[in-house]
């Protein structure tokens, strides 16, 4: 999810969460809620309040059923608006059985049962203000069964930042639930049980989608996109059945955090359908699509993958040590694994973890050698693609992999016997001998990425490297 997407989305619960609040100097009184909340819907449409009143043995402040007509033709409805606490410094502001409806069919664009805000820093705030004046703070929001009629208003500026115009169906969320909330940062943000159906909606076409939950932790900079940052992000069980994508995902996990040496991500169980992707796509594009799922997939349909690229950092008196290990699982078809360990000295007054976030710095700091490892393993993508090749060129898999041995000579005779070991390692995979590439690269000291990307062609020359198969 990206940072304009995620905020215009909350924003768009901006309505909802714009009806709330009110502020106000001294003493608390039922006149300075209800006119607040008056002040709040002033221009636009009418307003009605039924009751407003006092506890007797509390600081807590009640408006009853309050209904919004609005000049655009909705029609806003909340059954009970609370105030808890010092109205100058509210405990906790609730909202219960909010309804947004066309007013003319009645239809619901919009549901929720319950809002709760905790220690928010106004009352009330004027809708402009809402989600986006500097002094918006919240120590909590909790927000229960959410509908949004995807057809609505209140939905399509959130469908518009995802790509998509608006459609038909429906979104219901559980729970949406936060912690210490501003303008520009956010503590904690979850969302749990997601559920959406949907018509008609661009690239996605029609069908259903589900998420379990979907936590952020420590997001700052949401006014700044140049220097935002997502501590933490879990999303846990996704899945989308449609006409045009069809997988499932059992985790993705982000560690942003970089001041603890380390960070990530890793994506566990992600599988996308591919047979049934391609029964939806033109007639003239299946049997390519076919030819590499089964590539892909060994025939299964269905493409499995898992991938973690793990980073790492340490710094020292006169360098900094960037390390990583990478891996992506192809199921039923491969596995790459790369690993870096490099010791440079970084730009003036820049932070190890910096670089991770703008690679731009790598260009600018002096490597003092390191270490580079790339593993390639099989697992049944290489007897495959020797069958698939020798099918297209009419040959018989024996020329296939003859052709390969040649062209892997011819190659190393032009650009050295480094090209040529790491070519005869892939045709060892192809030809079954072996099942698992290693190459391993020590890089010169005192280089740096200009060394290489100017003469990309003599790279194998500068760096010491041995392959081996096994």
């Amino acid at each position: 999810m990206s940072q304009c997407l995620f905020t215009r989305s909350l924003a768009g619960s901006g309505l909802l969460i714009a009806a709330l609040l009110a502020t106000t100097p001294a003493l608390a009184s039922t006149e300075r809620l209800e006119a607040e909340l008056r002040a709040l819907f002033a221009e636009g449409g009418e307003l009605s309040i039924g009751d407003v009143s006092s506890a007797m043995l509390r600081s807590r402040y009640t408006a009853e059923d309050i209904v919004f007509n609005s000049a655009e033709g909705e029609r806003l409805m909340i059954g009970s608006y609370v105030v808890d606490g010092d109205y100058d410094q509210p405990e906790r502001v609730t909202l219960q059985d909010i309804r947004v409806e066309d007013s003319l069919t009645e239809l619901a664009l919009l549901q929720v049962e319950e809002v709760v805000l905790n220690e928010p820093s106004r009352a009330v705030f004027p809708l402009r203000e809402a989600m986006g004046g500097q002094d918006f703070q919240l120590g909590g929001l909790e927000i229960d069964q959410i509908v949004v009629d995807l057809d609505s208003e209140l939905a399509e500026e959130f469908l518009r930042d995802a790509g998509v115009k608006r459609g038909r169906g429906r979104l219901d969320i559980e729970r949406l639930y936060g912690e210490s909330l501003s303008a520009d940062a956010i503590g904690l943000l979850e969302i749990n049980g997601l559920a959406a159906t949907g018509e008609d909606l661009e690239e996605f076409g029609s069908g259903s989608l589900t998420l379990d939950s979907l936590r952020m932790e420590q997001w700052s900079g949401l006014e700044n996109p140049e220097v935002s940052q997502l501590n933490l992000l879990v999303m846990e069980n996704f899945a989308i059945d449609s006409d045009r994508l069809v997988g499932r995902l059992d985790e993705l996990r982000i560690d942003g955090d970089l001041t603890d040496g380390e960070g990530g991500m890793w994506l566990e169980a992600f599988e996308v359908d591919l047979e049934r992707m391609i029964a939806n796509a033109p007639v003239e594009e299946r049997t390519q699509l076919r030819m590499a799922s089964n590539l892909l997939t060994d025939g299964s349909g269905t493409l499995k993958l898992d991938a973690a690229f793990n980073g790492r950092w340490e710094q020292h008196n006169d360098h900094s040590t960037l390390g990583g290990d990478s891996r992506i699982t192809l199921h039923d078809a491969m596995q790459l694994a790369f690993g870096v360990n490099l010791p440079v000295v970084l730009p003036e007054n820049t932070q190890p973890m910096d670089a991770f976030h703008d690679s731009r710095l790598l260009d600018a700091a002096t490597l003092l050698g390191g270490d580079l490892s790339l593993t390639l393993s099989d697992m049944g993508l290489f007897s495959r693609l020797v069958t698939v090749g020798a099918a297209l060129e009419g040959i018989t898999e024996a020329q296939m992999l003859e052709q390969a041995r040649t062209q892997a000579q011819g190659f190393g005779m032009m650009m050295g016997p480094e090209v040529q070991a790491v070519l005869s390692g892939f045709v060892a995979l192809l030809e079954g001998s072996a099942s698992e590439l290693e190459i391993n690269a020590t890089l010169p000291p005192q280089s740096n990425l200009k060394t290489y990307t100017d003469d990309p062609l003599g790279l194998p020359s500068q760096l010491s490297l041995q392959v081996e198969t096994r």
